[in-house]
C-alpha cells in the first residue's frame, strides 16, 4: 500500500471519507448535532482548493477504492485531514500517509509538523512521534462550534 496523489476529481470522495471517519470516530466525543453539522454531505468550495493546492495524499484499498485521506498544509506546516474509511481502519493506511505526509515536509524543508486533533485521535499521532502541546478549543464553522481538540507538534 503506497500513498499516491489525490487527483482533483477524487474530492467528493475524499469529503465522503471525512465525513464518515469523523461521524464514526468522533461519536463518542462530541454531541451528534455537532457532528451532523461538521460533517454536511455538500462539498465545501475550499476543500476542492486544498487538494488542488496542497500535496494530498490518499491510499487504495483493494475492495473499497480510496480508503484514506491526508494533506501537508503548505501554508501552515500542518498535517491535516488524515482520515479513514471506518471498514478499512486499522490497516495501516493512515500510518502509511503519515509517513509520506512527515517525508514530504522534511523534501520541502519544514523543521516541525503542527497539528490539532480531535481528543479521539490524539494517541495515533502520538504513536508517530507527535507531542501534546496544549488541549484547547478550536472554533469550527463548519459545526457552529468550539471543539474541544489537542494542539500537537513533532520536530523533524
Amino acid at each position: 500500500m503506497k500513498p499516491r496523489l489525490a487527483r482533483c476529481d477524487e474530492t467528493a470522495t475524499l469529503w465522503r471519507i471525512r465525513n464518515l471517519a469523523i461521524r464514526h470516530g468522533c461519536r463518542g466525543v462530541y454531541p451528534a448535532d455537532v457532528i451532523s453539522a461538521w460533517t454536511p454531505d455538500a462539498l465545501p468550495s475550499g476543500y476542492f482548493e486544498a487538494v488542488r493546492s496542497h500535496p494530498f495524499y490518499v491510499v487504495e484499498d483493494a475492495e473499497y477504492g480510496v480508503a484514506a485521506t491526508g494533506f501537508l498544509d503548505l501554508h501552515n506546516g500542518s498535517v491535516e485531514a488524515i482520515f479513514t474509511l471506518p471498514a478499512c481502519n486499522g490497516k495501516g493506511y493512515a500510518s502509511a500517509i503519515m509517513q509520506v505526509i512527515i517525508d514530504e515536509a522534511r523534501q520541502r524543508g519544514f523543521d516541525k509538523l503542527t497539528l490539532a486533533a480531535t481528543p479521539n485521535a490524539s494517541g495515533f499521532y502520538l504513536r508517530h512521534g507527535f507531542r501534546v502541546v496544549r488541549e484547547t478549543l478550536y472554533p469550527s464553522a463548519l459545526a457552529q462550534a468550539d471543539l474541544p481538540c489537542v494542539e500537537m507538534v513533532r520536530e523533524l
